[in-house]
Parts: structure tokens; sequence; C-alpha cells
């Protein structure tokens, strides 16, 4: 049986959902963000896998080809552009590459990596996100025909939410490396960002604009700190 063969067996697309038979591994550390693919994923009839990181993702990749790779730039063990990049100069390559963030400069360097399209965080839009996936695929996958698409909000389980602050509440234990700080920075603004939780993204935009002029971290840090640890406790709402 040859590739075609394979391809034949698969679920055909339809037109409320054109991503039928299709596999989208999403590498992102944030449960939250992850939850929210796993609900478009979902609408959009394909099958999602997670990696958190970029080793997780890679060990993936050994396994399996997706059909569709979509990668955020801040993770915890280096840059998604450096996934993107690989991903771009493999034989056989993945039919679809996407990057994805919060932050307004990395669309720049996602596709000078090598990504097809970028979406912008929060991805809330079910027809957003299939049309990305779709129009990134060669026009020999791309379906068909018109496409039905009901574009409720996506609303990500809380909880996930409460996963993503207990994950930035341990790595907040470490003040003293400058890329952990950085990292956690950009984490919780984007995750933040995601969930509308305008005082904790705001205060973790102030975090970072003081260590990139390199100020004293200390107040900062202790505000995004005692912000997370109240969300952990339920005293704020989100």
């Amino acid at each position: 049986m040859d590739d075609s063969d394979i391809f034949d067996t698969l679920p055909r697309p339809t037109a409320t959902r054109p991503l039928l038979g299709m596999t989208v591994l999403v590498v992102e550390d944030s449960r939250y963000a992850c939850d929210a693919m796993r609900l478009l994923c979902l609408r959009s009839g394909a099958r999602i896998r997670r990696a958190d990181c970029l080793r997780s993702a890679r060990r993936h990749l050994q396994v399996y080809r997706p059909t569709a790779v979509v990668v955020d730039m801040g993770l915890p063990d280096g840059s998604g552009a450096d996934l993107i990049s690989e991903l771009a100069g493999t034989t056989p390559r993945v039919p679809a590459i996407v990057g994805t963030s919060g932050d307004s400069f990395a669309e720049d360097v996602a596709l000078a990596a090598g990504a097809d399209v970028f979406l912008a965080k929060p991805i809330t839009s079910v027809s957003v996100f299939q049309e990305a996936i779709i129009a990134a695929l060669p026009a020999d996958r791309q379906p068909s025909g018109v496409r039905l698409v009901s574009d409720d909000p996506i609303r990500p389980d809380p909880l996930a939410y409460r996963d993503d602050m207990a994950h930035a509440a341990d790595v907040l234990g470490d003040y003293a490396d400058d890329r952990i700080v950085r990292y956690v920075t950009q984490f919780i603004s984007g995750v933040a960002r995601s969930a509308g939780d305008v005082p904790l993204h705001e205060a973790a935009e102030d975090l970072a604009h003081a260590q990139a002029r390199g100020k004293p971290l200390q107040a900062n840090l202790a505000r995004v700190a005692a912000m997370v640890q109240d969300r952990l406790t339920d005293k704020i709402a989100i």
C-alpha cells in the first residue's frame, strides 16, 4: 500500500468538519491555550496531539508525521522558531507549519523561520483557525467546497487556567535566573491575555519592560507572584 492508498482510507473532510482525517500536533506549554486548540480541532474534525516543549515535540515527530504542527513561539526549553526551522527543512516536509503567539513581533520571526502561516493569540474563532490550517496545506490537500462553520466563541476550561497559574507559581520560585524570569514573564503575559485577565497581563508586561531596561525586578516579581497566588486561591475569578 503506497502513501496515496493510505490517504484514500482516511475519513474525508465534510462541509462542517473540513479538517476530518487530519492530525494536528500542538506544541504549547499553556494548558489553557491547549484546551482552546482542543476545542478548535474538535469542532473542525481534526485529531490533536500535544507536546509541551521542544523536546517532547521532537519525540512525537520521530514516531509519526502530523498533517499540521502548531508551534507556540515561547517554550520552556527554547524558541519555537528553532522547531519551525527544523520542520521547514525536513524531507518529507510536514504539510502545514503554523506559528502562534500573543507577542506582536513573533509573526515576522515565525514566518522568517519557515512557517506557512501565523495565528495570533488568543485564537477563539473556529473559522479563522480552519482557514489558517487549510491555507497552509498544499493545494492538493486542501478540502474543496463550501464550509459551514458554527463560529460560537471557544471557551477553554477555567481549570486549565488554574493549572497554568500553578505552573507559573512553581517557575517563579527561581528569581535568580534571567532566562527563567524571561520565560515565565512571557508565559504569564500570554496566558493572561488569552484568558482576558487584564490586571495580570498588565503586571506581566510591566515586569517584562523592567527586565528589558535592566531595572531591579524584585518589586515587579513580587507583584506578579502575589497575583498568581490570588488566582490559585480563588480570590480572583476568571
